[in-house]
């Protein structure tokens, strides 16, 4: 048995929160600890979505592996700008729907 769980960071557009919801439910009830994007209520400025952004790559930092959720296969700018990232510090990545 390992010292801890699994972590795996969540990706994906905001326009899916719903289902990287759902995909954080099904993985923590999976014994999974799950690091997730932020979430915000009203629009945010450029200047929060960059502080998010840099943020979330520091939770990918932290992740065993990422899990892109992509709803027909969208994958936006950031999403995509998180892979590259992910890829390039060796996380293996993998997706809800093929890409």
């Amino acid at each position: 048995m390992p010292d801890r769980p699994e972590i795996v960071c969540i990706c994906g557009s905001t326009r899916f929160v719903d289902e990287m919801r759902a995909a954080n439910r099904d993985l923590t009830f999976a014994g999974v600890i799950v690091v997730a994007p932020g979430e915000a209520d009203a629009l945010i400025t450029n200047e929060q979505k960059t502080a998010l952004d840099a943020l979330h790559l520091r939770k990918i930092d932290l992740a065993d592996r990422v899990l892109v959720v992509n709803p027909g296969g969208y994958i936006g700018e950031s999403t995509s700008r998180e892979i590259a990232y992910a890829r390039a510090t060796g996380k293996p990545i993998s997706f809800t729907d093929p890409v």
